[in-house]
């Protein structure tokens, strides 16, 4: 429940999706595209739309000051991703992650699981990267989905959060998105 005379903020790709899905939440009242800047007591918010990733609206909010950012859902630290990136868009997440590497923070804080820094961002991007390569690879030879399952192990990534529960997922979701996006011969 929101407090009287808050306003809800966000990118302006939320607010259709918001309103047209009748989701539960409060429809912003305030939506920017690209950064905006807000002071809460006074404490500088800087809210910056880092580009696509786990949606066309993600956002991230660093606090200068603190040297702190907040990424939620598609930054996750010392895990592998959650499912199979239902609603991702591959070359742009990483691209997203990439400018967030590039901003100026010491401590991230995720939407779930422990707090992490910019190495660990830099580690989710390599993870992401590793496996659309390995995954694209074998696309392109023909391999279905199934063999693909079998034969992408990453085993250097093995001791992340939910590798056990959501490697073959992770493994999963990229072959549909390389197959939907590649290029033919």
């Amino acid at each position: 429940m929101l407090g009287e005379g808050a306003v809800v903020i966000a990118h302006a790709n939320a607010k259709p999706i918001i309103v047209g899905e009748k989701r539960p939440t409060a429809a912003p009242q305030v939506t920017f595209t690209d950064r905006m800047e807000i002071e809460l007591g006074g404490t500088v918010v800087e809210l910056i739309h880092v580009g696509r990733n786990h949606s066309n609206n993600s956002i991230v909010m660093r606090f200068p000051k603190e040297r702190l950012l907040f990424a939620v859902d598609f930054i996750p630290v010392k895990s592998v991703a959650f499912r199979d990136f239902p609603d991702a868009y591959l070359d742009d997440w990483i691209d997203s992650l990439k400018r967030v590497e590039a901003m100026d923070f010491d401590v991230l804080v995720p939407g779930h699981g422990p707090l992490g820094g910019k190495a660990d961002v830099t580690a989710y991007r390599s993870y992401k990267e590793t496996l659309r390569d390995e995954v694209l690879k074998l696309a392109r030879e023909g391999k279905s989905l199934e063999e693909v399952k079998v034969a992408v192990k990453l085993p250097q990534y093995a001791g992340l959060a939910g590798y056990e529960q959501m490697f073959a997922l992770n493994v999963e979701g990229m072959y549909r998105m390389v197959q939907a996006n590649r290029r033919g011969n």
